[in-house]
């Protein structure tokens, strides 16, 4: 449920995207982004306290660029997310 609420909501459309959800029940679907969400936790969250709200914006949309601009991936083929995008299109 994390991203349903009405401020996300909101906020997507307003960047002119489109959210996909799930089927309901089904955990296997969601291994993707809860594997993001940890590797997020473990590389960046945890290892800056962050003063403000602004901090940790900056922060985490610092290490979003990093990870998908910069850091290769194994699943990848040791490519980054923005390399295997330009490969697939």
């Amino acid at each position: 449920m994390v991203f349903t609420s009405r401020h996300f909501t909101a906020l997507v459309r307003s960047y002119g995207l489109k959210q996909e959800f799930i089927t309901p029940h089904c955990p296997q679907q969601n291994g993707m982004v809860e594997r993001v969400i940890r590797t997020l936790k473990e590389q960046c969250v945890r290892r800056h306290r962050f003063e403000s709200i602004q901090h940790a914006v900056r922060v985490i949309g610092d290490w979003i660029s990093v990870y998908n601009n910069r850091r290769p991936h194994q699943a990848l083929a040791m490519h980054t997310p923005a390399e295997a995008f330009k490969l697939a299109a």
